[in-house]
């Protein structure tokens, strides 16, 4: 994830985000966020509550920031939700880094918005 991390920080300031709200895919730039975050967690007790707080918000059916991921994957969350470990969110955040690098990114990389900041240089 090391080279998407670092096109993160650099187009953070060039408004990637404000992008991905304007094309209705914000959540997977969150989920994303979310899990990295999540690896970082060593307390079990924090551990499951985050999961469950990134499973409610980003994995489960009808979240309000659901994600596009496979139904095995989801379901593989589903069946490791009650008691997660760190690799818990991997295969989705995977999912969501490819849908990002291959889709979101370049998209970016063509929108108005990018060509704007790309000017005013």
């Amino acid at each position: 994830y090391r080279g998407i991390t670092i096109k993160l920080k650099f187009h953070n300031q060039l408004k990637i985000p404000y992008f991905l709200r304007t094309e209705y895919s914000e959540e997977n730039l969150l989920f994303w966020l979310a899990c990295k975050d999540y690896r970082k967690i060593t307390n079990k007790t924090e551990m499951t509550l985050a999961a469950k707080r990134i499973y409610a918000e980003f994995v489960q059916v009808d979240a309000p920031r659901q994600i596009n991921i496979d139904c095995v994957t989801r379901e593989e969350i589903s069946e490791n939700i009650s008691q997660p470990g760190t690799n818990c969110f991997d295969r989705a955040q995977r999912q969501i880094y490819g849908l990002m690098e291959n889709d979101c990114y370049p998209r970016f990389l063509k929108s108005e918005i990018y060509q704007s900041l790309l000017e005013q240089q």
